[in-house]
């Protein structure tokens, strides 16, 4: 049996793409397939991020209006609200952000939440981009002092004692760094000692879409070139306790997939044990590469260059998100089939249905039974697993064939 097991995932890593789960084998446990009655709606815009911290989830977006789910009294909350688990409710925090929120991370010891986005003022007063809340209160938390310096941050990643942040941006905390960076997670403090010099080719701008801690490691993905002087096409792995690059690289990216695009991959999540990765990507179909809009699995041992354990291919629709549980890898996007190598915003051989959201194998890529839809729309962004199951934000308000406002809760099987 293991020799069997082996010889067919030699086959798939060879072929590059996913198949159908192997027969006789057992399948992983997945989330429940029908959402929670009880979590809020949101009534416009889009659910860009949430985090979850204690007992509570915090939501960010470009939102104006929320509902309790029960009463479906609405509440005034712009860009940020925060509920409980189990029941739904809308706490009283309604911190005030006069711009979107693009990325959270709660802190590691539980004293609050970490948000960015495009605001210039927080509770009426001046903070550019980026600032620490109390999630019960939603008070400005006085200690954390780092802002967004000159350009964006997209995406927050909290890890040990370290606010890790990526984004375009060319300073922070007035040191120069380019789209990365690690701030205290008490003072907000830049690490002078965390600069791993992401550059383009032609001087490009460096953007970094997403972050993804482990014990040791952070992940990232975006339009960079080089890291540190490396070569590390849009994907790098760097060691957090050493602060540097890892000899760990991967050259499946190095193609375009699309001229409009200056990278093409979105999402990026570490998996519980440390020892693999995964990614989602974008790109659309033209271009010398076929590891546009797919999900791909790489290890994270080892030296030097790593070639995917699998690749499962949606055959020309986005994936915007990816969160690895351990038991699935699932994706969200806009994409209306998997295991679709041979698709071109078509149903290829062998592709299943899968809209919005998908349950993928960790050991072969392949799409599992698991299949609850999701309306499409610009697609999933936000997937985010906890104890209670998987939460999923996006801008459309369909899941399980139920009315959800741009979030739900798949939650985890009794």
């Amino acid at each position: 049996m293991r020799r069997l097991l082996a010889l067919t995932l030699l086959l798939l890593t060879v072929a590059g793409l996913a198949g159908p789960a192997a027969a006789g084998f057992a399948q992983p446990a997945v989330v429940g397939e029908k959402p929670v009655a009880w979590t809020p709606d949101v009534l416009n815009g889009t659910v860009t991020a949430m985090a979850v911290t204690g007992n509570t989830v915090v939501v960010g977006g470009d939102f104006t209006r929320v509902a309790d789910p029960s009463t479906h009294t609405p509440y005034t909350r712009k860009n940020l609200f925060v509920f409980e688990l189990g029941t739904g409710r809308i706490l009283d925090a309604a911190p005030a952000l006069d711009g979107p929120v693009t990325a959270l991370a709660a802190a590691p010891d539980g004293t609050g939440v970490f948000v960015a986005g495009k605001f210039a003022k927080v509770n009426g007063v001046a903070r550019s981009g980026l600032v620490k809340l109390d999630a019960t209160t939603g008070a400005t938390v006085a200690g954390f002092t780092a802002t967004a310096g000159k350009g964006q941050i997209r995406t927050l990643a909290a890890g040990g004692s370290w606010l890790y942040l990526g984004g375009t941006f060319t300073q922070l905390g007035g040191l120069p760094r380019v789209g990365l960076a690690r701030v205290d997670a008490s003072t907000g403090t830049t690490d002078p000692a965390f600069d791993l010099r992401l550059a383009r080719r032609n001087r490009g701008l460096v953007k970094v879409e997403q972050l993804a801690v482990s014990t040791g490691s952070l992940a990232f993905v975006g339009a960079f070139d080089t890291v540190s002087g490396q070569p590390r096409p849009q994907l790098a792995v760097a060691d957090v306790v050493n602060a540097r690059v890892t000899d760990w690289s991967s050259d499946a990216y190095t193609g375009r997939c699309n001229t409009l695009y200056d990278s093409y991959l979105r999402g990026v999540d570490i998996a519980p044990d440390g020892t693999w990765l995964a990614v989602a990507a974008t790109g659309g179909m033209s271009g010398p590469t076929r590891m546009c809009d797919s999900a791909a699995r790489f290890d994270l041992t080892g030296a030097g260059n790593h070639k995917p354990v699998w690749v499962n291919r949606t055959g020309g629709n986005t994936l915007w998100s990816v969160a690895i549980s351990g038991t699935a890898v699932y994706v969200g996007g806009h994409m209306q089939w998997m295991d679709n190598p041979k698709g071109h915003k078509s149903r290829g051989p062998g592709a299943v249905p899968r809209s919005g959201i998908a349950a993928l194998d960790p050991a072969t890529g392949a799409a599992l039974p698991w299949n609850p839809g999701h309306s499409r729309g610009v697609g999933v962004g936000v997937l985010v697993t906890c104890p209670a199951g998987l939460l999923v934000g996006s801008d459309t308000d369909q899941i399980g064939g139920e009315y959800h406002g741009r979030l739900g809760l798949l939650p985890t099987a009794a």
